[in-house]
């Protein structure tokens, strides 16, 4: 597969910001070929387009599947697994936002309970108001974010356009 020079530069960007979020660069530089590609890819396809090993993509897709960021798809006819992913930018925050959710924030979350259920007189007065309101806001977080999510995307989208002028309609109901 021939890549012009902007599909070329947007996978780069999107592999180095991947990195940036904690992501290894090839699975993001994968999930971006996949997100451009106007077809299902199979990996020896993505392995010679992006010159990276066939064992590294591999495990890269399986990474972006755990991700929820790469299914896999048939093509009459071949019976090797081809891959695709969301093609709209707003299905894509969803799946690593929920993702980040099950990986980063729901384990905090359970610290801190234990944490809280654990203290005991020896624990510090300060200690625990701070664990406890890390864990009042990480709730209220998880718990707006659970009623978002099932919002349609373009609510979701609405939503966010909105930005600060939410602050009016909290006045207004205070």
């Amino acid at each position: 597969m021939e890549l012009d020079a902007i599909t070329q530069k947007f996978i780069l960007h999107w592999g180095e910001m991947g990195a940036r979020w904690g992501v290894n660069r090839t699975v993001a530089q994968i999930h971006a070929l996949l997100f451009l590609a106007d077809r299902p890819l199979h990996a020896e396809e993505i392995a010679d387009t992006l010159g990276i090993a066939r064992s590294n993509v591999s495990t890269s897709l399986r990474e972006l599947q755990t991700w929820g960021l790469a299914q896999i798809a048939h093509v009459f006819g071949d019976r090797r697994d081809y891959f695709v992913t969301f093609k709209d930018i707003k299905d894509i925050a969803r799946a690593v936002v929920e993702g980040k959710k099950r990986r980063e924030l729901d384990p905090t979350l359970t610290v801190l309970r234990e944490c809280l259920l654990q203290a005991d007189d020896t624990t510090p007065k300060a200690v625990r108001d701070k664990i406890e309101g890390s864990l009042v806001f990480l709730e209220a977080l998880t718990d707006w974010y659970e009623e978002i999510k099932t919002m349609s995307p373009t609510s979701w989208l609405q939503l966010m356009k909105m930005g600060a002028k939410v602050q009016v309609l909290l006045k207004k109901r205070a």
